[in-house]
């Protein structure tokens, strides 16, 4: 028989959790990631991998316990996956966006090839539903604006920092996919968010959206320390800018999306699978 003093620890559960190496993510997972935030009995180890990766590797086999996902990506995983109800990037008015080294119009648009992120993305999602006739490939999402400037394409569709960005390179924006989304439904573009494996179960799933919930409000908190910590991913970005790209993707709809977000993305999807954009009927639901 053994004595309090001699029993054995509790084991530790292992959360392994993904996210793209960018200054947003990295700011909303930072209260985890510095052990700023701590659950007992968890450890939680970060893998930072481009999100269009992500979105292929949650398709394959349930790669991570927590991924961040595209949008677009989660009918095509949503057997393995269940979304969280934070730690999500939306939208509100402003989004992924066209742009091109000369003014071009949307039938200009239609006789060109987009170079595009990824066709998991949300991003190339919403360019479909926007234009279905529209002629894409793929691009590294940090190769589209060079890749235009050089003359490559005419045309690039960008997310992430290049939204800020775009115009100090002497490209100009000739669609904003978000003013776009908010002009013809009158919703915020939902863009990526968190999917926990269903496999954990609902204990896991309420403890570990906690700890994310946790680090993103750590992080709204200590606003300072970390944007210092984010700024080792922000390409291309000085401080001020950096701050703005964060603001624009990290706020209180990444602590919640709160019902009319869960409902812009319901609808999104929706449409992405009438339009046969999608293949897969979308069943979205969320770990509260």
């Amino acid at each position: 028989m053994t004595t309090p003093e001699t029993e054995s620890p509790s084991p530790v559960i292992d959360i392994s959790i993904a996210h793209s190496p960018d200054s947003d993510d990295a700011f909303m997972f930072y209260g985890l990631a510095t052990n700023k935030i701590r659950v007992p009995g968890y450890r939680f180890s970060h893998t930072l991998t481009d999100i269009e990766t992500l979105n292929r590797k949650a398709q394959d086999e349930a790669f991570y316990d927590v991924s961040a996902i595209s949008f677009h990506a989660y009918p095509y995983v949503q057997d393995s996956y269940t979304l969280m109800g934070c730690g999500g990037s939306v939208g509100e008015g402003y989004g992924p966006m066209i742009i091109s080294k000369s003014k071009l119009t949307t039938d200009d648009l239609k006789k060109i090839k987009i170079a595009v992120p990824g066709t998991m993305t949300t991003a190339y999602l919403a360019l479909k539903i926007f234009m279905p006739e529209i002629e894409t490939e793929v691009v590294p999402f940090d190769q589209i604006i060079p890749e235009v400037l050089a003359g490559k394409y005419e045309a690039g569709l960008i997310i992430h920092e290049g939204q800020l960005t775009y115009s100090t390179s002497g490209l100009v924006k000739i669609v904003d996919l978000g003013v776009w989304w908010r002009e013809t439904t009158g919703m915020m573009l939902p863009l990526g968010g968190n999917a926990i494996r269903r496999s954990l179960g609902a204990e896991k799933h309420k403890i570990i959206s906690k700890a994310l919930r946790d680090s993103i409000q750590h992080a709204l908190d200590n606003r300072e320390a970390a944007l210092e910590y984010a700024m080792q991913f922000a390409r291309d970005l000085d401080t001020s800018l950096a701050s703005r790209f964060v603001s624009m993707y990290v706020n209180e709809r990444t602590i919640d999306y709160g019902a009319d977000g869960r409902e812009a993305i319901r609808k999104l999807l929706d449409m992405g699978y009438k339009q046969g954009i999608i293949p897969i009927a979308p069943k979205v639901d969320f770990v509260d």
